[in-house]
């Protein structure tokens, strides 16, 4: 293993992609985004066409962190094309998708205050691939993956969007939020203390300083993050769903988040989860947002609604939130493996 770079077998391709969906977002952030889409190993020498899995990230991601190299790992794109390269799985494309914002991160939903990134996703991003490359353009040909937010955004979408896609991997996606969210505003009504209890006078801190230099910025930026995504009022300003000087919860402001719980969701959506084909979850069992819980509840129920159990891989491994990206490619291949193709 190269500690500085390892030669792909596949190809990696640097595509931008103009959105009119992120023109105007109220943060300001750029509607021009970089868009990575790897091609497996042959696709140059013929004209075959191939399924394709789209990649999205964490809270605070952004699509160059897929080729970050940690010490003693390989990035996931090295550790994906492997999976190709060593037969493990049949070739398929794989598109790493940016939904950064300005607060780090976009939960790959519409919002007034951040933005309409599933629109994004799901009617830009997606037709740009399968205009640019040899994608099988159909549902049955096509999944997406993500751990984290982007874990969550991977149980969502196919349910918005059955059209477009009829397999997902969650690594540690959010779910179950009266374990990973309410006790988190707790600490964050504490942090607020030092800005008067006003999140946008700590963002205002936040942006006129080095970020993450103090102990509670992840956690505050988190929050705000997903306010913005969840709560925010139709001119975009976001609306904590707690009193900020108490942390009691604001039922009517808590219920707009807890519509987007993917377990909460699961009946919402009965048909649209037993028309997938695959589903892979996992979480790591001492995940500090309790999302192996959340995993356990969203396997239960997809069970209950009926998706047959040979539809789906559940795996708790032991693990913490972090360091599970070697989880990542093991998914890859089992979609891979799954994902409809032309000989089909």
């Amino acid at each position: 293993m190269s500690i500085w770079t390892t030669e792909l077998t596949g190809t990696l391709h640097h595509d931008t992609i103009d959105s009119l969906a992120l023109r105007g977002n109220p943060l300001g952030d750029p509607h021009v985004r970089p868009l990575w889409v790897y091609t497996p190993p042959g696709y140059e020498q013929g004209d075959q066409r191939y399924p394709s899995i789209y990649v999205i990230q964490g809270y605070s991601g952004q699509v160059t962190m897929w080729g970050n190299r940690q010490p003693f790992r390989q990035p996931f794109i090295e550790t994906a094309d492997q999976v190709f390269a060593s037969g493990r799985a049949p070739g398929c494309i794989i598109v790493y998708v940016d939904a950064w914002t300005a607060y780090g991160g976009s939960q790959f939903v519409d919002s007034p205050g951040t933005g309409n990134y599933h629109t994004y996703l799901c009617d830009e991003v997606v037709p740009h691939v399968d205009q640019h490359y040899r994608t099988i353009p159909d549902r049955e040909s096509r999944a997406i993956t993500g751990k984290s937010s982007g874990g969550f955004g991977a149980m969502i979408t196919p349910m918005l969007r059955p059209d477009l896609f009829a397999a997902l991997a969650t690594h540690a996606g959010d779910a179950l939020y009266e374990y990973c969210y309410l006790s988190e505003f707790g600490k964050a009504a504490r942090a607020l203390r030092a800005y008067d209890h006003d999140i946008l006078a700590y963002w205002k801190d936040f942006q006129s300083r080095i970020a993450f230099t103090k102990e509670e910025d992840m956690l505050l930026v988190l929050v705000l993050g997903c306010t913005a995504a969840f709560s925010a009022d139709p001119d975009g300003t976001p609306r904590l769903p707690f009193d900020p000087r108490s942390g009691q919860i604001k039922p009517e402001l808590w219920e707009r988040w807890l519509h987007w719980d993917p377990i909460r969701m699961i009946d919402r959506y009965a048909d649209e989860l037993r028309s997938l084909n695959a589903v892979w979850i996992d979480a790591g069992t001492s995940d500090e947002w309790f999302l192996d819980l959340g995993a356990e509840a969203f396997k239960d129920g997809l069970l209950r609604i009926g998706v047959p159990a040979e539809k789906i891989a559940f795996e708790l491994f032991p693990g913490k939130h972090g360091g599970m990206d070697h989880r990542y490619p093991l998914a890859v291949a089992w979609l891979a493996d799954r994902l409809k193709r032309e000989q089909d």
